[in-house]
């Protein structure tokens, strides 16, 4: 069984297809709690760029999920944390062409600063499978 969307409250453009208001896990279902990913790859490079920050710290989720043989379609719930108010339309374009289609509960923060000053995002994820 999968896990079942919630949209009682019209979602606009241009979040309409890329989040849900909710989330409902079926019962027995394996869990993936992922801590927060950044756009630092494995061997520390740091994307000048936001746009490329994105996409690696997206990328870090998914060898994540791959280690728990998961895809971006079974992610259930995110945390995006920015630094920069900027950075919300290139998060929509990443968003949109890395997991497109996937609509978890999801919630989006502007913070002051990160642990290293250079990151611009960092992404928790929660994932579910059968």
């Amino acid at each position: 069984m999968q896990p079942k969307r919630h949209d009682p409250i019209k979602v606009d453009e241009p979040f309409q297809g890329i989040f849900a208001h909710a989330v409902e896990i079926p019962a027995n279902s394996k869990l993936l709690v992922m801590s927060g990913q950044v756009g630092e790859d494995e061997n520390g490079f740091i994307p000048e760029d936001f746009e490329g920050q994105c996409r690696v710290a997206l990328n870090n989720v998914s060898k994540i999920l791959e280690s728990a043989n998961m895809k971006f379609s079974n992610i259930v719930k995110t945390n995006f944390y920015l630094t920069r108010p900027q950075d919300m339309a290139a998060l929509l374009k990443v968003r949109k062409e890395m997991i497109d289609g996937v609509r978890p509960a999801n919630t989006t923060l502007f913070v002051s600063q990160l642990m290293k000053p250079e990151w611009f995002i960092e992404v928790e994820v929660i994932a579910v499978s059968e």
